[in-house]
């Protein structure tokens, strides 16, 4: 068995590029990734969706690297979109940051806790041994 977390998608589910139906984690080691938002390193939130969207993964990596993991390791992605956002959008903002990985995702609609705050992003990542 591989070391990294291997997708499983079941015959006769719908098979998406951007998604996994699910996810086997190695033993070992869990890391979850508490909500992120689109803040940068000083707690001033970023303008728009795409820049929010962009800033709130950039974080989550930021938290991966820390622990010693990476998006290869993520198991579980949770997406909460400001009620009222196109979740395609949304979508398509995070190509450049978090690229073609697949991996489970559950995107709901929420009204944030935050004033301006439009995506907020959490994780569950395997951390390999070493």
């Amino acid at each position: 068995m591989s070391t990294y977390p291997l997708p499983i998608d079941p015959p006769g589910l719908f098979h998406s590029p951007a998604f996994a139906q699910g996810m086997i984690a190695p033993a070992g080691r869990l890391l979850y990734v508490g909500g992120q938002n689109g803040t940068d390193s000083t707690g001033a939130l970023r303008d728009g969706l795409g820049a929010q969207t962009e800033q709130a993964l950039r974080n989550v990596l930021a938290v991966l690297a820390e622990a010693g993991s990476s998006p290869e390791y993520v198991v579980k992605l949770t997406i909460y979109l400001a009620t009222g956002i196109d979740p395609g959008e949304a979508y398509a903002a995070t190509a450049g940051v978090w690229g073609d990985r697949r991996t489970a995702v559950t995107v709901l609609a929420i009204t944030p806790a935050r004033a301006g705050a439009l995506v907020e992003i959490e994780a569950v990542a395997a951390v390999p041994a070493g």
